[in-house]
């Protein structure tokens, strides 16, 4: 402990092993030791007492759209980051689509680099894009450092992000299980969505007809079949209906290379609450019925999910027309994420070390960053401070997103973020941002 060089000090500290009373000393931006609460801190080490507060790890969101550089007017990285950041957030990995170019070749993920340095305040990586006519593309984007690849198999809503037909899937997957990458799907079959009812009008209930189940069920199963077929690895974006969940877990237990996350508005807003004309509820897959949300909540319990985050997909106030056909789909919850989860968490009994779990460990791993997502030695030293039984009402003009349209209006939540804390050094004090300090994160190796 002699070359300690701060001391951050909780009567509530939620490490793997659970949540204690700890002294938790930095090192060069990393853990260095998880202490007792009442170790004694060398004199040359600033010790932050946080008294009763929460100290949990940073928050890892790996599915948010930055929208930067080409639509940088619904988002951007300064504003993105300083939203995640007063949301306790310390990592995010940027989705490949909605920016302009998409991350869909080496150079254009050169130039989503050079827009987001200088500007983000927390650690910041990459997933690239699979789209029609790039398989050449895939292992140069890798070798360059994403994460892994995102792909559609219904229309994204952008036309320079088509989606894959089935072939298209089976040459893309087949080409990055070649070098042991990684393939994020948005999972539903444009099959059923073509045949569903078209969504038009100011009523939900047109929208969530749309969009069934059965399509997000179907486009599962056959990428478990390709997936077991390949021996490839698969993570499920955004699901959102229930009745898929026993596929998914068939599929773990086979040993199939699945993993699945959800996101915030599945599991804290439900379809019958959203009033006529309110697109600020818009999402594809979308926000489904109470009884579906529950069924995502025991599949979290259960660990059939992984993990939450937030697909973060914000869009200019214009673009949210109260038609629930033309509106742009995409719920705006970087800054809310974290007291949204917990105040519906808490009600079922879960405790802050699940949403750890699920909101920092879990994606943590699932990019293969081992050195973020927990309150261990060796892990960078990345820490949200959060007030659990403090409440606060959402109130748009606080918001940091560049957009402050949010489902969340009014809603009262659970949790209060003091502070945020990346590499050591505190970015966010609960009012004001430091300057930009996070760093562009690359694939690690082996990953």
């Amino acid at each position: 402990m002699s070359e300690a060089e701060l001391v951050l000090r909780a009567t509530r500290v939620v490490t793997p092993q659970g949540m204690r009373a700890a002294s938790v000393t930095v090192r060069d931006g990393r853990i260095a030791a998880v202490l007792p609460y009442d170790a004694r801190p060398p004199a040359w080490a600033r010790v932050e007492d946080l008294g009763d507060d929460v100290l949990l790890p940073g928050l890892v969101d790996t599915h948010v759209h930055v929208n930067d550089p080409g639509r940088a007017e619904w988002e951007g990285f300064r504003s993105a980051t300083g939203a995640a950041a007063a949301g306790g957030i310390t990592t995010l990995v940027d989705m490949p689509l909605n920016s302009l170019p998409p991350t869909t070749t080496v150079g254009h993920l050169d130039t989503k680099r050079a827009a987001a340095r200088g500007a983000a305040h927390i650690d910041v990586g990459f997933w690239g894009g699979a789209v029609p006519g790039n398989v050449e593309d895939l292992r140069p984007l890798f070798d360059a450092g994403v994460f892994g690849f995102k792909c559609f198999l219904s229309p994204s809503g952008v036309d320079e992000f088509p989606e894959l037909t089935p072939e298209q899937l089976a040459a893309a997957l087949g080409e990055i299980a070649r070098f042991d990458g990684l393939l994020i799907v948005h999972a539903e079959d444009p099959g059923h969505l073509e045949r569903a009812p078209r969504a038009s009008g100011p009523r939900y209930a047109g929208f969530l007809a749309s969009r069934p189940r059965a399509g997000e069920n179907d486009a599962i199963a056959g990428l478990i079949a390709l997936a077991e077929r390949l021996a490839a690895r698969v993570h499920v974006l955004h699901l959102s209906s229930g009745d898929a969940l026993p596929l998914i877990a068939a599929a773990k237990r086979a040993g199939v290379r699945i993993s699945v996350e959800t996101c915030p508005h599945f599991l804290t807003l439900t379809a019958e609450e959203v009033p006529d004309g309110a697109t600020e509820f818009k999402c594809c897959p979308p926000i489904r019925e109470a009884a579906n949300q529950e069924a995502l909540w025991q599949g979290l319990a259960d660990g059939t999910i992984d993990c939450v985050v937030s697909d973060h997909s914000p869009a200019t106030a214009d673009l949210k027309t109260a038609d629930f056909g033309t509106a742009w789909g995409g719920i705006s919850s970087l800054q809310l994420g974290l007291p949204a989860v917990w105040t519906a968490a808490r009600r079922r009994g879960h405790t802050l070390e699940d949403v750890a779990r699920w909101m920092a460990t879990a994606p943590a791993a699932l990019a293969g960053l081992g050195h973020k997502g927990a309150i261990e030695p060796g892990r960078d030293a990345d820490f949200a401070v959060l007030a659990p039984e403090e409440t606060f009402t959402v109130d748009p003009a606080a918001l940091r997103h560049r957009n402050k349209i949010t489902a969340y209006a009014g809603k009262t939540l659970h949790g209060v973020v003091r502070s945020t804390w990346l590499r050591g050094h505190r970015i966010n004090d609960g009012t004001t941002l430091t300057e930009p300090t996070g760093r562009l994160l690359k694939r690690p190796p082996g990953h």
